[in-house]
């Protein structure tokens, strides 16, 4: 299932800027005297699967999930991390994989989850936000993909019809007692992220 879930800085302070023509997507991210600041925009695309996967929560009378700032600038991360560095590409990982070309823990996540924590931690390592991440994810670094770019319809359909996927969204089987209180979404080229938490995004 990809039920998708470095930024050790040592400078005081530390901007990383990443944008997208595209897609107009802008993430901050800054370090200062231990405090993680972070700021995200999103883009029409990530707005309009925000309100895809509310609407689709809401008609199968599910609360609405606030979107998170923290959970969102990992989800543009990670999407931006699978496009340039292609952690996915190894027969064994798949699209919950972290490159090493960052400043975050590193893995092949493979499908016996046995990486679990690397995705877990994904949040409370490049944000505040101190709870655990728990990710969707589609796309693919194979070359027959390449220059493609992430729709907010066609991700929301291909996991609407996916059995754990859609599981994950609608809090149903293994997420039937989790209670989500926070949601990021990222889009950047041929990949879409969402994450969901289970605490408030302090940041909110």
């Amino acid at each position: 299932m990809v039920m998708s879930k470095k930024i050790y800085l040592t400078a005081s302070v530390i901007l990383v800027i990443i944008s997208s023509t595209l897609i107009s997507s802008t993430v901050a991210y800054i370090e200062s005297n231990d405090k993680k600041v972070i700021e995200v925009t999103h883009s029409e695309e990530e707005l309009k699967l925000f309100k895809l996967i509310k609407d689709y929560r809401s008609e199968n009378d599910l609360s609405e999930v606030p979107l998170s700032t923290s959970l969102t600038f990992v989800a543009q991360q990670h999407c931006i991390d699978l496009h340039e560095n292609k952690p996915d590409l190894p027969a064994t990982c798949n699209a919950h994989s972290w490159s090493e070309n960052g400043a975050w823990s590193a893995c092949c996540y493979t499908p016996d989850h046995k990486e679990a924590n690397c995705m877990w931690n994904k949040p409370a390592e490049l944000t505040n936000y101190e709870g655990y991440g728990f990710e969707i994810a589609v796309g693919s670094s194979e070359p027959i993909y390449d220059g493609y770019f992430m729709t907010a319809d066609y991700s929301f359909e291909a996991w609407k019809n996916s059995f754990h996927h859609n599981n994950a969204i609608l809090n149903l089987d293994v997420w039937a007692n989790t209670e989500y209180k926070a949601m990021g979404v990222g889009i950047y080229k041929g990949f879409a992220s969402v994450w969901f938490g289970r605490e408030t995004d302090p940041e909110n």
